[in-house]
């Protein structure tokens, strides 16, 4: 039953996940934080963590980890599969529309509707990120005193790393390093 309800949440989130890897973090945490339970917050931004420093894409690495934690290798196999099956059926059906049709304008005004939608997918999980990052909540908190000092040191840094072109691997293993310093020396 568990390997069903991995292969069928993923399915749901690979048929929705509209804009590369970043769009599906909310649809993921719904389903497996929201719906099923199966990760916590903190557990579900590690994977996404671990996501992004493993190499392939982003959504298909967080479900193969997502379905390892719940159900070890099976169910990274049916999480895995479940997310890539909806691409697969419409890259397919797509293909053999553009083949036979040429121009596929309907679908290209379909795509750029949607552009909006997946923009506001990934600000809404990145609010949810800085939250945790800032305050160990994933919603707006309470108390704006009870803040992580180390996530207000280590967050513009990095904002100012991305923004001026640093590689990704650098930036995770100066904020690991950072993140390790500030927490023996006591600033957490």
């Amino acid at each position: 039953m568990i390997y069903w309800e991995l292969f069928w949440s993923f399915v749901k989130v690979g048929a929705f996940c509209v804009g590369g890897g970043y769009a599906s973090m909310p649809l993921i945490q719904a389903q497996v934080i929201d719906e099923h339970g199966w990760l916590t917050m903190q557990q579900f931004i590690d994977i996404f963590t671990i996501s992004q420093m493993t190499p392939g894409p982003i959504g298909i690495n967080a479900a193969t980890f997502v379905g390892t934690k719940v159900a070890g290798v099976p169910g990274a196999v049916c999480a895995t599969v479940g997310f890539v099956f909806p691409s697969v059926i419409i890259v397919l059906i797509l293909a053999h529309l553009f083949f036979k049709y040429g121009d596929i304008g309907p679908v290209r005004g379909i795509l750029n509707g949607l552009r909006p939608a997946v923009v506001a997918l990934i600000c809404s999980a990145g609010l949810s990120f800085v939250f945790l990052a800032l305050w160990n909540t994933e919603t707006l908190p309470k108390d704006f005193t009870k803040i992580d000092l180390i996530g207000v040191i280590v967050l513009p840094i990095s904002l100012w790393c991305i923004r001026h072109k640093m590689s990704v691997i650098k930036l995770l293993c100066m904020s690991g390093v950072l993140g390790l310093f500030l927490g023996v020396v006591g600033i957490r």
